[in-house]
């Protein structure tokens, strides 16, 4: 009986030992040699991806964006001849004071505000483009943070973007942020999957770098559809 154990416990020892040397020293030989290499012996690589990481940066990229930009946003609320309220954004465009927002939010006639920084300004209306929906204000008086133009050559369907409107809530001005993706483009709009209601038309849509892109019209389906920089850059001319 005592054989039998000390034969078992013996077979036993030997076939992990066996198993150990085969497992870390004549396996990993054999499956270099190239007989076993063309078939593929050798263990697969591991791939990681380290999307947490990426989307860590793009969230600390959004927010010094955010920063940088939250100022040359500015507030526009009309009341129209008949009565009727309009509310809604647009941006600095020069440090003297050029503003551009959408001409469906000034249209003649009317009493307009402008709010920079949540304090209402003193303006000059320039002109207006009804056909490209396009009006230009100059602000007195002061010196004004600016944007940087984006370069639309290197926009890419599905590059993250963002945008900053300004909301009327009780009659007091306030910005609020959304963001999204490209869904596609061409010379003459710029279409996110971003969904809004029309307080936000006149607002800038920016890249992640903090650059603008356009300028945000809101469609009858909510849809946040922007006016090209390049467009807003020739009106103005610059």
């Amino acid at each position: 009986m005592l054989k039998n154990i000390l034969k078992i416990i013996t077979i036993f020892i030997i076939g992990m030992v066996g198993g150990i040397f085969a497992n870390q020293i004549l396996w990993p030989y054999f499956v270099e040699r190239p007989l076993f290499y063309q078939y593929g012996l050798e263990e697969s690589p591991t791939y990681i991806t380290e999307t947490k990481e990426i989307i860590i940066q793009e969230n600390i990229a959004l927010k010094d964006a955010l920063e940088k930009v939250k100022k040359t946003v500015a507030g526009v609320r009309t009341q129209t001849k008949t009565g009727k309220v309009l509310e809604g954004s647009g941006f600095i465009v020069t440090s003297d004071g050029l503003m551009v927002t959408l001409a469906e939010l000034v249209p003649q006639g009317s009493d307009f505000t402008f709010f920079i920084d949540n304090e209402s300004v003193s303006f000059q209306i320039l002109k207006r483009d009804l056909k490209e929906n396009l009006a230009l204000i100059k602000i007195s008086d002061s010196v004004f943070t600016t944007v940087s133009f984006a370069r639309l050559e290197k926009l890419k369907m599905g590059e993250r973007v963002f945008l900053i409107g300004v909301t009327f809530e009780n009659e007091i001005p306030s910005k609020l942020v959304n963001e999204g993706i490209v869904k596609t483009f061409d010379e003459n709009f710029i279409q996110t999957n971003i969904l809004e209601s029309s307080l936000f038309a006149g607002s800038p849509l920016f890249n992640i770098e903090g650059e603008v892109l356009g300028i945000n019209t809101i469609d009858s389906k909510g849809r946040v559809i922007a006016i090209p920089i390049s467009k807003i850059r020739e009106f103005v001319g610059l």
